[in-house]
């Protein structure tokens, strides 16, 4: 097979204690999953539905790297997350065979030009350009479930500057990672190299550039970056 130009390498995170990498297929990230975050977003949690939107596969920020302060924005929030990535997939999984489909967790940022959100929640328009920019997914090496079990209990925390922001246990969330994995399937073939973001709690807040960032979930994985 030929290209026109060369293909750009494929988007990958780095696996715990591993020379392996994991190659990204999507980014798949859940809105309004905790619900005081929805109440101080303003928004009501529906518990029929869960609300979806993606990121492209190369706005992952690994190994540390620092992450740019995006354009158009000068409200850059931060959202702290439990990441899930799969090492299989498939249409219509059922929830009570949904963990198998799970290679390993880590935790990341989903980064939100907040300002534009705003204006698109204003105009009933797409969060796209408030979602799925460039570098808008920092995000730890993962550890595989091999290594530990499923996070049923952990702590999901951000400090920024040392400073606490956001804080939380990841059994407070509205739809468990089952049942994430099983509506996602109702909408898109999952597959191997899927990430999920699953979604914030309470205490969003904005970044700035020089922002030191320190991001853990239980004993499962950290995170460390700079805004610059």
């Amino acid at each position: 097979m030929s290209f026109v130009f060369p293909a750009a390498p494929a988007a990958s995170v780095p696996v715990l204690d591993s020379e392996l990498r994991f190659p990204v297929h999507r980014i798949y990230c859940v809105g309004r999953n905790y619900a005081d975050h929805a109440k101080e977003m303003g928004a009501t949690v529906d518990r029929s539905q869960p609300t979806f939107f993606l990121k492209p596969s190369d706005a992952v920020v690994t190994d540390g790297r620092d992450v740019p302060y995006p354009s158009a924005t000068t409200d850059l929030h931060h959202e702290v997350e439990m990441v899930v990535a799969l090492r299989s997939g498939g249409r219509d999984i059922p929830v009570d065979g949904a963990l198998e489909h799970v290679y390993a967790y880590g935790v990341g940022l989903d980064l939100t030009r907040r300002d534009l959100q705003a204006v698109a929640k204003a105009k009933s328009l797409p969060w796209d350009i408030a979602k799925g920019f460039d570098a808008s997914a920092p995000i730890s090496a993962l550890r595989p479930v091999a290594a530990g079990a499923h996070p049923q209990h952990a702590t999901l925390s951000l400090l920024v500057n040392g400073e606490p922001r956001q804080n939380a246990d990841v059994g407070d969330m509205v739809f468990s990672v089952a049942e994430i994995i099983h509506e996602l399937s109702k909408l898109f073939e999952l597959a191997a190299g899927d990430l999920i973001f699953t979604g914030t709690p309470a205490g969003v807040a904005a970044l700035a550039r020089g922002d030191v960032f320190e991001a853990s979930l239980g004993g499962v994985a950290s995170l460390h970056g700079r805004i610059v």
